[in-house]
């Protein structure tokens, strides 16, 4: 019987597409750079592109659905075949599924050279494929717990859908209902993808220490509580995004969600920075509940935009870039530590988010923030491709 490893070793070309983490991984890091390179002088009217997009529109586009789309790929990718037990995509499937990704990020670059409906083609192909193979790997593994990842999957491509048809129409897509659907789903991913490697990586860490303490068991009563909180305030933004109601389950679910990081014992991880910024990532989920609750509340306090980012920027930027990193050292054969080039990547993607949310906050002309805020991200990123880059390229040893 053919084993996963087996099937790994068995592709004679490039090492990148010998399993789904390498092509979508370094994409990835490469895409996070280069749209900011991008948008830093688009955002200052130095340059202009010809995507169909307003300015504003392209960049959330392509972080959330572009940059995350890709990091998502990767993930279930890798993960899958160890939850169903089923072989992983290897080799000219692979190759082909990042052609799409890679057509998507030009068609919507480019998108006032086609038609709409060319381009939400172009740019859906990648995750209607991807959907279609981990559900078909998660049917005949009858891995029925995991339906729910694939479940957000789809949420995540819905929203992208609807965030082509209302630019389409002219509306403003940055803050419609498409960006709010693909965010929640973004979110809800680290809720419940964190809710398990979290406080379980955590626990693996701190036991080889022999910790007196240790985290909760992942996925307790309380951890299902807590989701169903923040599904439901997730639900009523989507729907009802200036509601009162929207923003008092939000900030019912950010509480709920700092006392489940707690419980988790981020706090004696610092030696460790490569489980430390787990804990870091997953912040942002409460953080951004509660900034998206005051925006809500108190309109005059804060703007949506700045509350959103602490989702996009900091909960989905960091927390990505964590499980890339450990996914990558550990599927690469690596030591699970955290060395220098390492938290370089992680201190100015955080410097970035801080800068951003700064930027936007406080009262002065934050116009520098924003650039500097733009330069610490481009640098994370550049140093995140040649640190993990040549790992990505090659085979494991």
């Amino acid at each position: 019987m053919v084993s996963s490893m087996d099937r790994v070793r068995n592709w004679q070309g490039p090492a990148v597409f010998s399993y789904g983490f390498r092509p979508f991984f370094l994409g990835a890091g490469l895409w996070a750079a280069v749209s900011m390179v991008l948008w830093v002088p688009l955002l200052s009217g130095h340059i202009d592109i010809p995507t169909a997009f307003d300015p504003v529109s392209w960049h959330a586009h392509e972080f959330l659905f572009g940059y995350l789309g890709a990091v998502l790929a990767g993930f279930l990718l890798t993960a899958v075949p160890n939850w169903t037990g089923r072989l992983p995509m290897v080799g000219w499937p692979l190759v082909g599924l990042f052609v799409l990704w890679a057509v998507g990020r030009l068609a919507v670059l480019y998108g006032s050279l086609l038609s709409p409906g060319v381009v939400a083609a172009a740019d859906l192909a990648m995750p209607v494929a991807l959907i279609v193979a981990i559900a078909r790997e998660i049917v005949i593994g009858k891995n029925w717990r995991n339906l729910i990842v694939l479940a957000m999957a789809t949420a995540l491509a819905v929203g992208n859908a609807l965030f082509h048809w209302e630019a389409a129409t002219g509306a403003f897509a940055a803050q419609g209902m498409g960006l709010r659907l693909g965010l929640a789903a973004g979110v809800m991913m680290i809720a419940v993808v964190g809710g398990r490697i979290v406080p379980s990586f955590t626990r693996n860490w701190l036991v080889k220490r022999a910790a007196a303490s240790l985290p909760a068991p992942p996925m307790g009563r309380f951890d299902r509580v807590a989701l169903v909180a923040l599904l439901a305030a997730l639900v009523a933004w989507v729907g009802i995004p200036e509601s009162a109601v929207s923003g008092a389950l939000l900030a019912i679910a950010g509480v709920l969600h700092f006392v489940r990081l707690v419980r988790w014992k981020g706090g004696s991880t610092a030696a460790e920075p490569l489980v430390l910024i787990l804990h870091i990532g997953y912040a942002f989920v409460p953080l951004g509940a509660v900034a998206m609750a005051v925006a809500v509340l108190t309109p005059d306090g804060l703007y949506v935009a700045d509350a959103q980012h602490l989702w996009m920027a900091g909960g989905i930027g960091i927390m990505t870039v964590a499980v890339m990193t450990r996914a990558t050292l550990g599927h690469t054969g690596q030591a699970l530590t955290a060395g220098k080039g390492t938290l370089l990547v992680y201190g100015l993607i955080i410097l970035s988010v801080m800068l951003r949310f700064c930027a936007g906050s406080l009262p002065f002309d934050g116009t520098m923030l924003y650039s500097l805020s733009g330069l610490s991200w481009i640098l994370g990123y550049v140093g995140f491709v040649l640190f993990y880059g040549p790992k990505l390229l090659r085979r494991a040893k």
